[in-house]
């Protein structure tokens, strides 16, 4: 009996032991793998926030010298004559440059304040149909100018959405305008909304462009990342059109998502609750590698 219960005890303490032993591996291996995880988004995060400098830098420097140097142009006037188209052409070149800097700069302010929470939308029911017809309007010379088509396709009764009618605005010209600047010459943008059962509403942005591979969608939707980060790139963007819409939109209560392929195009959907359901709210997940794309 003695010889059993030792025994008995022996298998105990070695039982004991293993399991103590396996319980301090699963932890160490846990704390590496949140050490290794907290690394890899460290070096994420201080790659997107380099590219961001660097990209700030070119987006920012580039409007700015076309204002300087043109202004100095017309600051000469009195040195060397200048004909009335030039000084309307130079003219418009600054202020355009302006506009583009100035665009930047609000999108740098609204995700900031996004990210930080204080951020709010002046929310009431507003005619979808106008909201979209206001958008496709401001795009048409711009998608003239480059060589795409440009057209829609609504319901013949699209609902009323509760939400911020300016912001609303944004959310729609930040993917049509996307959508006209990565399609060639020759290409097409349709938006297309429809009224849901639910009472909600679904709007597409549909482009042939160059379209996106998943990865390139995840960048898509960092804040400050770009697809093509290189000063070569051929189309400039400050890389927050698609964070900011995705925020506003969520913070419509509803939710975006984005289909895309390489060389197909890409479709953007957005989904809009009906005003009895939604919930405005004043904070969005707008943080760098979300990733989500739908």
């Amino acid at each position: 009996m003695l010889s059993g219960t030792v025994g008995a005890g022996k298998g105990t303490t070695l039982m004991g032991e293993y399991s103590a032993l396996l319980a301090d591996s699963v932890l160490r291996h846990r704390a590496w793998l949140a050490e290794n995880t907290a690394r890899v988004e460290s070096e994420l995060a201080s790659k997107v926030k380099s590219e961001f400098i660097a990209n700030m830098s070119h987006e920012l420097r580039t409007p700015l010298n076309t204002v300087i140097g043109f202004a100095k142009l017309l600051g000469e006037y009195d040195k060397r004559r200048l004909k009335d188209t030039e000084v309307i052409e130079y003219a418009d070149l600054i202020r355009d440059a302006a506009t583009h800097l100035l665009a930047v700069i609000n999108d740098i302010l609204d995700i900031s304040k996004m990210q930080s929470g204080k951020y709010t939308l002046d929310a009431r029911e507003v005619d979808l149909g106008e909201i979209l017809q206001v958008v496709l309007a401001s795009h048409k010379l711009n998608a003239v100018e480059v060589g795409v088509l440009l057209s829609s396709r609504f319901d013949a009764e699209l609902p009323a959405v509760k939400g911020d009618p300016a912001k609303l605005i944004q959310v729609f010209s930040n993917l049509v305008s996307n959508a006209v600047k990565f399609t060639q010459p020759g290409g097409s943008v349709t938006v297309e909304a429809r009224a849901l059962p639910s009472g909600g509403a679904a709007i597409y942005v549909r482009d042939t462009g160059l379209g996106m591979t998943k990865e390139e969608v995840t960048v898509a939707l960092t804040p400050f990342a770009q697809v093509d980060a290189s000063h070569s790139r051929w189309r400039e963007g400050a890389g927050l059109g698609l964070p900011i819409a995705k925020a506003l939109v969520q913070l419509h209560g509803g939710s975006i998502e984005i289909r895309s392929a390489k060389s197909l195009g890409t479709e953007v959907a957005v989904l809009l609750p009906s005003p009895s359901e939604v919930s405005v709210t004043n904070t969005a997940d707008v943080l760098p590698g979300d990733g989500s794309a739908g």
